[in-house]
């Protein structure tokens, strides 16, 4: 633990630091509105001043602490404007950039993983990081063979922290909820702790990148960087260099980001089918667009094995859906376990709460916007909304909980770069039970 850049303690007091300033500034509004300011003068000073404090914190710790600020970052489009503005930049960060690890410690690990030896299989290795995330950092080197290559280094304590962090942020889900109301942070939270283990063994994490490289060998849309040697707290790479996606969000042209989004909502359905596995971080940190137009894919600790592709329930349901089958929409939501046998719902409001979202998939062609993202938003976790009053009769399965997540969270990074596309041609080729039967 003393080789994280925050100790224990220290990381339990930032990140218990964050109720306490919330308790704070509850008092401190009623104070404000005592002396004239309106609630909603003061609930909007309130979120400001939380979202803040939770991106700084989020911000400067690894472990669970950043892994959730990244898997929150790509949901910052359905924010509202009067958060997202200010602390978009801080998101963004979150997706790839956190203080690196110590040269005597990388130099350890190394030592440890790959033997003491481990430089004569170098021609040259940068101890000065390129990039840093919440359990690893990445290092540029040339391997003896000549090849560029990414060395990713876990963390010494990087699983310990991870647990602790996840321990703790569970019990502030209330203070989320200021910054992003209708967002119940403690299912995402639980889904982390859940997947940690795999995450924390990198060669789990070689096997999926190996398939995933195998493939997509040679496609004229996707470049997946192979696996040069694997440890379990390190995975060697070849090196791709591109434009990384949040340089694409922030000042890419339109026709990049039209570009990038095509491929990225490629990737989200043919990774399954092609590879078996679903590739489970969506967030810009995980990919870049290349000179050639190819879409590069990194990191694949996070990832769920669908051997046999996804599941087709989950197109026939849409399919049902967008043809407004109501009824057999509900039979097959039964099924499968959405809708629990005690539970009495009508028909029609299935249609009613899942038409509006399917929109992209029926249009010849949908650009997703921030606008777009944020209405759906509102609309889904309004309390007095028939949406919000639906939506808490659904249950989602276990099985599925990766699955929608994915979903979301690429739907996020598409609305952040405002991407156009025949997102209905890409479900129809990919997704099984989508295309009607020939």
């Amino acid at each position: 633990m003393s080789d994280l850049p925050e100790r224990s303690a220290r990381r339990t007091a930032k990140l218990a630091s964050l109720p306490l300033s919330a308790a704070g500034r509850a008092a401190s509004g009623v104070g404000r509105r005592l002396s004239g300011q309106s609630a909603q003068e003061v609930s909007e000073s309130n979120r400001e001043r939380a979202a803040a404090q939770l991106f700084e914190v989020l911000g400067t710790l690894k472990g669970g602490a950043m892994k959730l600020g990244q898997a929150l970052s790509v949901f910052e489009a359905a924010l509202p404007d009067d958060i997202a503005a200010p602390y978009r930049d801080a998101l963004v960060k979150l997706q790839e950039e956190a203080p690196p690890m110590p040269g005597a410690t990388v130099r350890r690990v190394l030592d440890e993983q790959l033997g003491t030896r481990w430089r004569e299989r170098f021609q040259r290795f940068d101890e000065q990081p390129t990039a840093a995330a919440s359990i690893g950092q990445v290092h540029r080197g040339t391997w003896h063979d000549g090849r560029e290559v990414a060395v990713k280094i876990q963390y010494p304590g990087a699983g310990p922290a991870l647990m602790a962090d996840l321990n703790q942020l569970s019990r502030f889900a209330r203070l989320y909820g200021m910054v992003t109301p209708g967002l119940d942070i403690k299912p995402l939270i639980s889904e982390i702790r859940e997947r940690v283990i795999d995450e924390l063994d990198y060669r789990l994490e070689a096997d999926a990148q190996r398939a995933f490289a195998t493939a997509f060998a040679g496609d004229p849309d996707f470049a997946v960087p192979a696996v040069v040697a694997s440890a379990p707290k390190v995975v060697i790479s070849e090196w791709l260099d591109g434009t990384p996606l949040r340089r694409i969000i922030s000042s890419g042209s339109t026709a990049e980001r039209d570009r990038a989004g095509e491929l990225l909502a490629t990737l989200t359905f043919a990774g399954p089918a092609r590879a078996g596995y679903l590739h489970a971080d969506p967030h810009p940190g995980n990919y870049r667009l290349l000179d050639d137009g190819r879409l590069g894919v990194l990191d694949f600790g996070a990832v769920k094995s669908l051997p046999d592709g996804l599941p087709e329930f989950i197109g026939y349901c849409i399919r049902l859906v967008i043809e407004r089958r109501a009824d057999e929409a509900l039979v097959a939501l039964r099924e499968n376990g959405f809708i629990q046998p005690q539970i009495s719902v009508d028909a029609r409001e299935i249609v009613d709460y899942l038409g509006p979202i399917l929109e992209p998939l029926t249009a010849p062609r949908f650009r997703f916007t921030r606008d777009w993202l944020k209405a759906e938003a509102a609309r889904l976790t309004n309390p007095r909304g028939p949406a919000m009053r639906f939506g808490r009769q659904l249950n989602l399965p276990p099985e599925y909980l990766m699955i929608h997540r994915v979903f979301l969270g690429s739907v996020g990074v598409l609305a952040q770069l405002g991407a156009e596309a025949d997102y209905g041609r890409i479900v129809r080729e990919w997704l099984p039970g989508f295309a009607p039967p020939s």
